[in-house]
């Protein structure tokens, strides 16, 4: 896990070459490469990108030529068509695009000794979403659909959702082993930001997004309005944890995002 170039960055190495999860957000690549070579001197051979969002992706180009393919070519990038799409839809650079692209549920290979699954986040985020389970090494890389820093960013105009989120936070769990019989430690977790965890964390934060979500439910059963659902604070025992009063995503825009998804499907 390479943290401090945007998303964080995951890496899995071996004899066969060296997977990339996200390329971070391009203005630190010269260290995140340095970071990867400290790991494995071999060739960079596939990319994998969770999100289409830059600070996902941005270092997309410049990885991807650095690295091979068996054939010689640059390192391929893979992910969700509807990644790829939103990334041309935004002008991204050919270079800097998936070509590799799925459209199933999930997609599966074989690379270091070990089965690397894709699935597909459908309507977390975003539309175009994946996490990414390393199966022999007992890692599952999120991307944003779990996060340890903020409440849940949900991108309506690209697709994403609440209920999307909380699908993918479940498969999360599915997916996730506890150690012994307790549920710490066991399966690692790397969310799209914020630090490593395991299934306990993403159990608390589920079950944070459920509980906020419900109560939204059920003022806009009420007929309140988004003033209202506001002033009623309904994420206020998890403020000081998740909440955000400045920046890109302040518990202001996470409560409207619910409501207006609730207010839509009521």
């Amino acid at each position: 896990m390479i943290v401090g170039a945007g998303a964080n960055i995951a890496v899995q190495v071996g004899d066969d070459g060296v997977v990339v999860v996200d390329t971070g957000n391009g203005q630190l690549t010269d260290k995140v490469l340095a970071a990867i070579r400290s790991l494995s001197k071999n060739e960079i051979r596939w990319i994998i990108n969770t999100e289409f969002d830059r600070d996902h992706a941005a270092g997309n180009e410049a990885i991807s030529k650095v690295g091979r393919t068996v054939n010689g070519n640059p390192a391929a990038v893979v992910a969700h068509e509807n990644a790829s799409a939103r990334m041309a839809q935004a002008g991204v650079a050919d270079d800097g695009r998936p070509f590799n692209t799925y459209f199933e549920h999930a997609r599966d290979f074989p690379f270091n000794g070990e089965p690397v699954m894709i699935y597909h986040d459908d309507g977390a985020h975003t539309d175009g979403g994946s996490m990414v389970m390393f199966r022999r090494s007992d890692v599952i890389v999120a991307g944003d659909a779990f996060l340890t820093t903020t409440y849940p960013v949900i991108d309506a105009k690209n697709g994403g959702s609440v209920a999307g989120i909380i699908r993918s936070l479940n498969r999360i769990l599915d997916l996730a082993v506890p150690s012994k019989f307790l549920q710490e430690g066991g399966t690692y977790i790397i969310p799209g930001h914020g630090r490593i965890a395991d299934e306990a964390d993403v159990v608390e934060y589920r079950d944070m997004v459920v509980i906020v979500s419900e109560r939204i439910a059920d003022m806009v059963k009420k007929g309140m309005t988004l003033e209202q659902v506001r002033a009623a604070r309904p994420t206020i025992d998890y403020d000081l944890r998740y909440g955000a009063d400045s920046g890109p995503w302040t518990t202001a825009m996470f409560v409207e995002a619910i409501y207006n998804e609730m207010k839509a499907t009521k």
